[in-house]
């Protein structure tokens, strides 16, 4: 082979060199008001992204593949940015958590401009990164009120009070010193009446594979740090506790083994003594057994009224109404769409009592792989559609006379737009980024492939499965009339989760190369309803497997994609879907594993408390456990495979890397294990994913393309192929 390899198939990356560049020019998406946030962070680019565009008559024909492109592994990792929240204070300002894959993953508060003369400035010190890791997955690690901010700080996971109003205000901390990060806390809201905090705690202290849940409270006052008390326990797991106006009562969402929190939970109010205690208790939704549901984001209204969003009897999460005199639940509006997301992460915010109006609700749902803001009116039972430029929604927050939506499309990356609406809150009348995971992106705008929705049928008559397509797209080179592209599907995580048709620069890294991608939503994924998500229940790693297979097999019977270079990656569960499509099926002709699932019954005993029952519900019992986990069928794999794994992932452990790679390599199939010091689950490090990145695609290359690409990467070496 024409490539020299780095010696090691099994290497563990402990640092690589990154280089800076000095790309700086501000962006102006479409014709969309845009406001350079202060934390951009400077890009590297190997071809001038102004150069001119060559007329279709002036391409260069090259191979698919082999094309290139100045979106580099460098652009990808260094925009990597990602937002962990966003929240309001007194005077309006908008403070935001965004990490930085640049300073090690460190996830920073950052305090929006007044105006667009003024900058941004971080909030948190550089010794500080607000980041929890309650069930793994964190989120709501932040809480502001007038100039306060409670915030969880990953070292040590306790939590810290600031001062959101002067740059030299030092973070205190609120709860005790353990010794470790053995308590984490999520999901905080203030109890002003009592100068206290509740949220979330997870204790590990006795088990961190069994860790017990509570909501706390947290005293604000004082001069010494005492015991978080504890208001609501005895449950498997808790998110959301909400107060009421006056303090008085207390909602929240609870759920138990062996349920997942979109599989069924239940929504309470306990009522709230002068001392503080929950003396009384009723459950709202969630308690009848005769009705299956899974309630999420519990909200109060100004007025004391208490807004939540639930499944029931339509299978779509949609927003429903508690009727305190007679505990019953009132639908606001129903719609075949989904307003909420499965909890995997704390802190969520679907939808926002517009202030000053508490008669309407501006909202998101999703329908049919898309996302649409509206407005509804809790008195009327309407709901006005709003035309945003964004067409996936993530979180609202309430503004001064704003929204503010997180959210992106197919030419917009994730972002952070200021909404005005006008005084009927029927339309928008202004509309402005002010933040950016991707600032630069513009520059490559003449290489962006624009995700296709797509139907394809799936081996179930009369079922239908989707995807997001993106064909390879790039102004310089064109393939040969009589060549297809070389296809990279993707199986998303979860597997409860959802693939969006959003700009992603890691996807036009490969398109803009040559390489056709698709984005897949099997059976089981969210965004459809309860009944499309329920049809992996005791079915993983079949059907998702199968849906994964169809979805080539139609691009490829509908001549958009090679069918002799066809493969498959995913990281974490779309790593083990990865790994049994490869194992039970002949679709691929290579794969891709990160921090992917080899044994179930490993998993199962390893992984944290918040999934171990999940896959009770997902497989099956102990002959579906076998039957499904690729280890246990080293023999039928037939073709390459790269593996990448966090050293520090509590998710799913190394071992299970470990174990598939040296059976792979025992069974003589070329094979290569990345391992990455200080990373768990997801790559945080802007260089692991440059690394990762790279190494993916020249594996694929070397092994399947049958091309040689136009980056210059120098790859690992591969058992039983160097």
């Amino acid at each position: 082979m024409a490539f020299s390899a780095i010696t090691a198939a099994a290497i563990t990356v402990r640092r690589h060199s990154i280089l800076s560049s000095n790309l700086t020019t501000t962006v102006t998406l479409l014709s969309i008001r845009t406001h350079r946030p202060h934390h951009t962070r400077k890009l590297i680019t190997t071809m001038a992204a102004s150069s001119t565009t060559p007329s279709p008559e002036q391409k260069i024909t090259a191979p698919y593949g082999s094309w290139s492109s100045p979106i580099t592994s460098d652009v990808v990792s260094g925009a990597s940015k990602s937002l962990g929240g966003t929240a309001v204070d007194s005077h309006g300002r908008l403070f935001w958590i965004e990490s930085r894959p640049t300073e090690s993953g460190r996830s920073v508060i950052v305090k929006g401009g007044n105006g667009e003369n003024e900058e941004a400035i971080d909030v948190t010190p550089k010794e500080f990164s607000v980041r929890t890791v309650a069930q793994e997955y964190g989120g709501g690690a932040f809480s502001i009120s007038g100039e306060t901010v409670v915030f969880s700080n990953y070292k040590d996971q306790r939590l810290y009070k600031q001062s959101t109003d002067s740059k030299d205000s030092a973070p205190v901390p609120l709860t005790p010193d353990y010794g470790g990060p053995l308590v984490s806390y999520a999901d905080g809201v203030y109890d002003t009446s009592l100068n206290r905090f509740i949220t979330v705690m997870e204790d590990r202290r006795e088990s961190s594979l069994n860790a017990i849940t509570s909501i706390v409270s947290i005293e604000l006052g004082g001069n010494t740090i005492q015991e978080p008390k504890v208001l609501v326990g005895g449950n498997d797991f808790y998110a959301f506790p909400r107060l009421s106006p006056e303090g008085k009562k207390l909602a929240w969402i609870e759920w138990s083994h062996p349920n997942m929190p979109w599989d069924k939970s239940e929504l309470w109010v306990g009522y709230i003594s002068d001392t503080g205690d929950v003396y009384k208790r009723v459950c709202v939704a969630g308690g009848d057994p005769a009705i299956v549901e899974s309630p999420t984001e519990p909200k109060w209204s100004d007025e004391g009224e208490l807004f939540f969003i639930t499944d029931r009897k339509s299978g779509f999460w949609n927003l429903h109404k508690w009727v305190e005199s007679d505990n019953t639940v009132a639908p606001i509006y129903s719609l075949e769409a989904e307003f909420a997301r499965p909890l995997w992460v704390f802190g969520m915010n679907s939808y926002e009592i517009i202030k000053g109006q508490n008669n309407l609700i501006a909202c998101s749902y999703r329908q049919k792989g898309r996302s649409y803001l509206g407005i509804l009116d809790k008195n009327k039972n309407t709901l006005s559609v709003l035309q945003c430029p964004f067409t996936d929604l993530m979180n609202i927050t309430s503004g001064v006379q704003c929204l503010y939506i997180e959210g992106a499309s197919g030419v917009h990356p994730l972002s952070i737009a200021k909404v005005s609406l006008d005084d009927q809150a029927s339309n928008i009348v202004d509309f402005q980024i002010v933040w950016s995971s991707s600032p630069t992106i513009s520059e490559y705008k003449s290489y962006f492939s624009s995700p296709e929705f797509i139907e394809f049928p799936t081996e179930v008559p009369g079922e239908m499965a989707y995807a997001y397509y993106y064909p390879p797209i790039n102004p310089i080179y064109e393939a040969s009339q009589d060549e297809k592209p070389p296809l990279l599907l993707k199986s998303h995580g979860g597997p409860t989760a959802e693939a969006r048709g959003i700009l992603n620069l890691n996807i036009q890294f490969w398109t803009s190369r040559g390489w056709a991608f698709v984005d897949v939503n099997y059976g089981g994924s969210t965004g459809y309803g309860r009944a499309y998500r329920e049809r992996l229940l005791k079915r993983w790693g079949i059907v998702d497997v199968n849906d994964c297979c169809s979805c080539a097999q139609f691009l490829v019977d509908s001549g958009k994609a090679d069918g002799e270079r066809l493969c498959i990656t995913g990281g974490s569960a779309g790593g083990y879907t990865t790994l049994a499509a490869l194992a039970f099926k002949k679709t691929f002709k290579a794969g891709s594993s990160l921090y992917g699932v080899a044994d179930l019954k490993l998993l199962k005993e390893e992984t944290h408390k918040f999934e171990s029952r999940y896959m009770d519900n997902l497989v099956g019992g102990e002959k579906e456990f076998f039957e499904r986990s690729p280890i246990n069928f080293v023999d039928q794999f037939s073709c390459p495979i790269i593996l990448f794994q966090g050293l520090e992932d509590k998710v799913v452990p190394p071992e299970q890397a470990r174990t598939i790679y040296k059976a792979l390599k025992a069974k003589g199939l070329p094979v290569a294990l990345v391992e990455y010091e200080g990373e768990q689950h997801g790559f945080r490090k802007a260089e692991n994913i440059k690394f990762t990145l790279e190494q993916q695609m020249v594996f694929f290359a070397r092994l399947v393309g049958h091309f040689k690409v136009a980056d210059e990467i120098l790859p690992i070496k591969i058992d039983n192929f160097d």
